[in-house]
């Protein structure tokens, strides 16, 4: 860029500006010159040149027509407006400047090679639609500017069929709907070259979607207002401050009926009948058309989702078979019947759990609770979590090849960050000139470094302070269940004593920990929506220069947030809850006040799982009402609005506009909502084996969901081009290593795997115990310790009116807890027993080889798969060889031109006449 317009200034206007500003005389300014990212600029209208308008025409009554008037210039894009002129008079003046902004805009846009024309809506006469399309040499200006590959020739090497296709052949949409594509090797366009592509028809070269992605970039660019040297532009402010209502590509049909117009390839309606369709949901998805009709990273979402969907199904059925042997083992387990035994849990009288208000109760009232512990905390769970370990690591180095081939096939296999153009809000405040350490030239930043800093520095301290927030809320539902246990430990059994039937399964430990799941549910989903707008704001305000780099800005914030809002409450529960509450002469409090709350009697990995379902089924019907109920609610309310014109034929892109538009963050909460899902696959499904299974179903549903949301509920999405899922990669393997370390650690601290395994291989035989054999009996009075009722404190000792009918004062004079502590009368009464430093010793001792097992299997796995097969390589180069061979060609061609003027002018003899070649003799 020229010194001289160093000092110009592009900006995008705040929305908050206001409307009633008095007219201001645009100034004559020189025409700067740009670098390549500011080819925009070009099409700036000076001062005192007339501005083109868009031609106005009738509607033609071809509601499935995708063409202009005159059925030739295929319309690009469309921009919705209201017509200020029909305003009322009172008001008229506040829309002026909106009016001389769009204006001065649609004449940028017709400066830059576009053509317009405008029609006026069949069923609002103040809306108005401005079709835009890009003529041939548009579109082949910016698809050399955007790096688009086009096809050179057809790929000669042909793919390997799977051993698999003879099964997966049925579950594919039918080939003669959807046809597969003829595969070309690409190389990026290049207008000089036009005759080494394979252009065929001038009309289709380009598809839909680059054409749509073409024009989506032009109209970002666009000047809309210039001010002396200051510059505005870009239809996202346009449509911030309502100068447009809408701007989207055209679908091409309607989703469920298809178009009589010949000219027109029903994809949509295609993509309705095979892939979004309730019917189909058996069907594998039509990956290439999705990324044809919608653009590369609509189509590598769908493709991570039903590859994650189908490695799920492996999991699901190794996860059903460890909760099948659960169920089938529940009544035999020795210690579950030891609780039932009436001779044995019957008689073993455990110490109240809360002070004063909280009563002696029997073992073998806790008969269900551990009877349904056994289902999740037995031996199979412990292989299920380290086949789980192995399942994520084969996830992800499949995925990495399963992308390669995407990436090759769908031209993203060199999709640089340099071919990736800023943001036009990046673009808009670039006032700073630094110098580019790459190419050694002086370029213009929004920000110095120090500025840069500054705003790194706020967004990194304004998420930490929402984590800190999140941990409060936590802290606060951890003191409502301290508080209600207390509550429900006094009045619960009283107040459901008519409830005979429940009475049984609803204990004080349960009731808290239900209620509270739901408590912190609600709370999560109030947080999550607070924090999300202002995620958004930070990631505005630190300004990053590529659509790529904001969202992975945005996907780190927003996922640091989600992870520590959705798994705190796991966490406490499955590591913190029930392990530092002391004894019942000493317990311990929180805040000085309120006693530490214990485990249900059947354990914290019952509380663990309880918390699971709640959470996970309440986010996956919150997402679907959110997702789906909402935009459909909308646009019923939307069409019956307009059912006044309901005997009107109504054109394509007015009916377009009835829908709801994409999000700005189009797919991230999509990625968002599965990535929270994978962790809680991952994290803790030692305590839930069924959590693969119930995410399958979720998803099976979800893939349909969302394909039937994309297809008939919202307006066709800019395609954008993308090489993978971005920042989502890093998080799945980071998250795939923390799995590791905390089912290993939910399996030591929160199940009785490895106590039951010190008491079976230890303290079942000499010399610590008297069975002649290693086996399970005795385990549960082993691992009760005992307490004398005398030794209560006075602010603990339980109320003698609390006391049950069967407590007898004279008789019983002792109480059993769950710990591991030395007898009253012993030396060291009340401390840790030998059995307590047995166990930490092996559960340690457990994590440290299981941790280690498994990592070295990761690693091993991983260095043994590839993450590009074979084939794709092999094809990645032929492609380069002929790319180079191509541009090789080129330059001789244009070598030889260049120099053949020369060379006929020194084969001339001295008397002007020519002199032919010498060709030697065959």
């Amino acid at each position: 860029m020229n010194t001289d317009n160093a000092t110009e200034i592009f900006e995008m206007d705040s929305d908050s500006e206001i409307e009633q500003e008095p007219e201001v005389n645009i100034e004559m300014i020189d025409e700067p010159e740009y670098a390549q990212e500011f080819i925009q600029n070009c099409g700036a209208v000076l001062e005192g040149e007339d501005m083109a308008k868009a031609e106005f025409v009738e509607f033609n009554n071809k509601p499935d027509s995708l063409f202009f008037n005159d059925g030739t210039r295929r319309i690009d894009f469309v921009l919705v407006y209201e017509d200020e002129d029909k305003k009322e008079y009172d008001k008229r003046h506040m829309y002026q400047r909106r009016k001389r902004r769009r204006e001065y805009f649609e004449a940028s846009l017709m400066k830059m090679g576009l053509e317009l024309e405008a029609t006026h809506s069949v069923l609002d006469e103040k809306v108005i639609f401005v079709k835009v399309h890009a003529p041939w040499e548009v579109l082949c200006t910016y698809a050399e500017v955007l790096h688009i590959k086009l096809p050179i020739q057809p790929n000669d090497m042909k793919s390997k069929d799977s051993p698999f296709n003879c099964f997966t052949k049925y579950f594919y949409p039918s080939k003669e709907l959807i046809a597969p594509e003829t595969e070309y090797f690409t190389a990026p366009f290049e207008k000089d070259r036009l005759e080494y592509f394979c252009i065929k028809d001038q009309d289709t070269f380009f598809t839909p979607s680059m054409r749509s992605r073409i024009v989506y970039y032009i109209l970002s660019r666009a000047l809309y207002e210039v001010r002396g040297k200051i510059k505005k532009f870009g239809i996202t402010k346009l449509l911030g401050s309502v100068v447009y209502k809408a701007a989207y590509p055209l679908h091409d049909c309607r989703f469920n009926v298809k178009s009589e117009d010949k000219n027109c390839p029903n994809e949509r309606y295609l993509l309705y009948n095979e892939w979004a369709h309730p019917k189909s949901f058996y069907k594998m998805q039509p990956l290439d058309l999705i990324r044809k009709y919608y653009g590369e990273k609509v189509g590598i979402y769908f493709a991570w989702l039903g590859f994650y969907t189908k490695m799920l199904a492996f999991a699901a059925v190794v996860g059903l078979g460890c909760f099948i042997y659960g169920y089938q083992t529940k009544e035999v387990s020795t210690w579950s019947q030891e609780v039932c035994d009436p001779q044995i849990g019957g008689n073993i009288v455990m110490c109240p759990q809360c002070d004063r208000e909280c009563a002696y109760w029997r073992l073998n009232s806790t008969c269900e609770s551990s009877k349904k512990l056994c289902i999740f905390d037995n031996f199979g769970t412990l292989v299920f979590a380290i086949f789980m370990a192995v399942w994520v690591t084969l996830f992800l180095e499949f995925w990495k090849r399963y992308q390669a081939e995407l990436e090759y096939e769908w031209d993203t296999t060199e999709f640089l960050e340099q071919e990736e153009h800023p943001r036009p809000e990046y673009e808009a405040k670039c006032v700073h000139e630094r110098l580019n350490p790459i190419t050694k030239v002086k370029e213009m930043v929004p920000y110095t470094t120090c500025g840069k800093c500054m705003r790194v520095t706020c967004g990194i301290g304004t998420v930490f302070f929402w984590i800190l927030l999140i941990i409060a809320s936590v802290v606060g539902i951890i003191v409502y269940r301290l508080a209600v246990f207390f509550s429900f430990s006094a009045n619960l059994r009283r107040e459901i004593k008519e409830l005979e039937p429940f009475k049984e399964y609803v204990t004080p430990q349960m009731a808290t920990s239900v209620t509270a799941s739901i408590i912190s549910f609600i709370i999560i989903m109030i947080l999550n929506i607070v924090y999300e707008r202002v995620a958004i704001l930070i990631t505005d305000f630190e300004l990053p220069r590529t659509k790529t780099e904001y969202e992975n800005s945005l996907t780190m914030k927003m996922f640091l947030f989600q992870f520590v809002n959705y798994y705190s409450s796991c966490f406490y529960i499955a590591f913190f809850k029930g392990k530092f509450v002391g004894h019942p002469g000493d317990p311990v409090y929180w805040l000085g006040k309120y006693r530490n709350e214990e485990c249900d009697p059947g354990g914290c990995l019952l509380e663990l799982t309880t918390q699971l379902t709640i959470i996970m089924g309440g986010k996956a019907i919150w997402n679907n009402v959110q997702e789906v109920l909402i935009p459909w609610l909308k646009n019923l309310i939307s069409r019956y609005c307009m059912s006044v014109g309901s005997e009107k034929v109504i054109p394509r892109w007015e009916q377009d506009y009835q829908l709801q538009p994409m999000g700005k963050l189009g797919l991230f909460y999509e990625y968002l909502e599965m990535v929270i899902q994978f962790g809680f696959v991952t994290l803790f499904v030692a305590s839930f084996p069924l959590a693969p299974l119930l995410a399958l179903l979720n998803n099976i549903f979800e893939i349909r969901v969302d394909a039937w949301k994309i297809t008939t509920q919202f307006q066709r999405g800019v395609p954008e081009k993308t090489q993978d899922i971005g920042a989502w990669q890093p998080i799945l393997q980071g998250i795939a290593i923390l799995a590791v370390a905390t089912n290993a650690m939910i399996i030591a601290f929160t199940s009785d795997m490895i106590p039951r395994l010190v008491y079976y291989w230890s303290f079942s035989v000499y010399p610590y115990g008297d069975h002649a054999e290693y086996t399970m009996r005795g385990y549960i009075n082993s691992t009760l310790s005992i307490f004398r009722i005398d030794d209560f404190s006075n602010a603990s000792k339980p109320l003698p009116e609390k006391n049950p009918y069967w407590f007898d004062t004279e008789n019983i004079t002792t109480c059993r807890y769950r710990d591991l502590r030395y007898p009253p009368g012993h030396p060291r009464q009340y401390e840790h027993s030998i059995y307590y430093w047995h166990v930490i010793a092996a559960k340690l001792a457990f994590i440290v080889v299981v941790e280690h097992v498994v990592y070295f299997t990761k690693f091993i796995l991983s260095y043994g798969i590839p993450d590009v097969p074979l084939e794709v390589k092999e094809q990645i180069k032929r492609e380069k060889y002929l790319t180079q061979k191509l541009l090789h060609e080129a330059n001789l061609k244009l070598v030889t031109k260049r120099l053949k003027p020369v060379a006929d002018n020194i084969l001339r003899n001295t008397d002007g006449e020519f002199r032919p070649p010498f060709v030697p003799s065959q």
